[in-house]
């Protein structure tokens, strides 16, 4: 009997073996550029908050109009996700990856030349519209190369490189802005925003001749991997319609009300992720610290343990299968950690401690909630469902700003807004538990 279940069972540990190794080539082969590219576009997205500690002085900018400069970012991004995955779905992810990634980086690079809040403005602008696409770019490309259940570990990557990004942003930007600082008659964030966003440049070149639009388009896999590859897709979401770029996709996901339930949840979530990315170099400085570099070399604590923290976490959701349960906990602890900096205790320490946990548990949100919509989203509406609920979502950048703004205007501290994002965060919590399957649940449904 013993030989016998050996026996039945070694082809499907056989099978299972050859999956592990097909993903893996994929992964190594794709994953590691993007990881990169995303690592820079958000450094030039959150480069913003450390100039502010030289910028505002130097320009004689108002608080106001930096918030408001840094607001007008994600007005171009919203109008133009939408129709940035659309044409990602009809032209492929090469040309509008090579797209996104040459504007944004010019643009970027083009800040080092602001001297009026106007140029500002405008600047700002145009990089939330050139780098539009680029995030829910990347969650339906993840679509075609890898099956739902490995989906939470991909994303985590991707999530990784947002804590990174900061990691990066505290040691590049502290060091450019403190010692780069008149040279060749340039202010220090002149320097940051050149440096910063040239890469950019460079990768939207080398994108072009390197990224693969398809699995069915990819000369370095054989036509077996090619078979078995779109099968183990194709289990667990529809299959990506060729029309998916048309009106009618858009209007598939419109009037889908699970998008709505997912934009909610995304932004919640981005409320709270962004007060972190955007304000944790001033909560810092709070506690007396005025040399920039340290301030910068303080956020790399937090978003060092985040990146590894939301791996591991994400990393164990895919394990067992699971994300109702990984998600509200990541949510329900992440709002209890927003709370806790309300305590104001006076241990340096102690802060990075709890901004360390708050890190932790909302990055890891991000990539598990990321994990779901895909297989909910599949066919026609799933290019344009995608980035719908991306768009909705990033309103957080525009509306949570000024809110907080006025909060503490009117208060003389964050407390009031901390409380709100905590209670976003727990009511995002509910949502994905009440308004989603478990992920067994899913896949019986799929089968069946």
């Amino acid at each position: 009997m013993q030989n016998s279940v050996e026996i039945e069972s070694s082809p499907l540990s056989s099978r299972a073996a050859s999956d592990d190794r097909l993903i893996a080539k994929v992964g190594w082969r794709i994953i590691p550029f993007l990881f990169l590219c995303y690592v820079v576009s958000f450094l030039d997205r959150i480069n913003i908050g450390f100039a502010q500690l030289q910028m505002k002085h130097d320009l004689g900018f108002s608080d106001a109009m930096y918030g408001l400069g840094a607001a007008v970012f994600y007005v171009g991004y919203v109008l133009c996700e939408v129709p940035s995955n659309m044409l990602l779905a009809k032209f492929g992810a090469r040309k509008t990856f090579t797209r996104i990634m040459l504007l944004w980086g010019l643009a970027s690079v083009g800040m080092m030349f602001v001297s009026k809040p106007v140029h500002f403005y405008v600047l700002r602008f145009l990089l939330g519209i050139f780098e539009a696409g680029f995030f829910p770019g990347i969650v339906l490309y993840v679509t075609y190369w890898f099956p739902a259940n490995r989906r939470a570990a991909v994303m985590s990557v991707f999530f990784a490189g947002v804590a990174v990004a900061g990691v990066l942003g505290g040691l590049l930007s502290g060091w450019i802005m403190r010692d780069m600082g008149g040279v060749r008659g340039l202010y220090g964030w002149q320097w940051m925003f050149a440096l910063e966003g040239a890469p950019a440049v460079l990768l939207a070149f080398f994108a072009w001749f390197y990224l693969t639009d398809k699995p069915a388009d990819a000369r370095w896999l054989g036509d077996e991997e090619k078979s078995r590859l779109a099968a183990l897709c194709a289990d667990n979401a529809g299959p990506m319609s060729h029309s998916a770029h048309d009106a009618r996709s858009f209007l598939a996901a419109l009037a889908n009300p699970r998008v709505y339930l997912f934009a909610f949840i995304y932004f919640s979530l981005t409320c709270a992720s962004l007060t972190l990315n955007f304000w944790m170099p001033l909560m810092i400085r709070d506690f007396g610290i005025t040399d920039v570099m340290q301030v910068s070399l303080y956020t790399v604590i937090p978003n060092a343990i985040g990146a590894v923290g939301l791996v591991l976490i994400a990393r164990r959701s895919d394990r067992l299968r699971e994300r109702r349960r990984h998600f509200a906990f990541c949510t329900f602890g992440g709002g209890a950690a927003l709370v806790a900096l309300t305590l104001h205790l006076s241990s340096l320490p102690a802060m990075l401690a709890i901004l360390s946990a708050a890190a932790v548990l909302i990055f890891a949100a991000l990539p598990i909630f990321w994990s779901v919509p895909p297989t909910h989203l599949s066919g026609n509406s799933a290019a344009s469902g995608i980035a719908l609920i991306s768009s909705i979502g990033i309103t957080s950048g525009i509306i949570s700003p000024w809110v907080i703004g006025q909060i503490r205007t009117s208060t003389g501290n964050m407390d009031l807004a901390v409380y709100l994002l905590a209670a976003l965060l727990v009511l995002s919590g509910f949502a994905l538990l009440t308004g989603v399957k478990p992920m067994s649940t899913q896949l019986q449904d799929a089968r069946s």
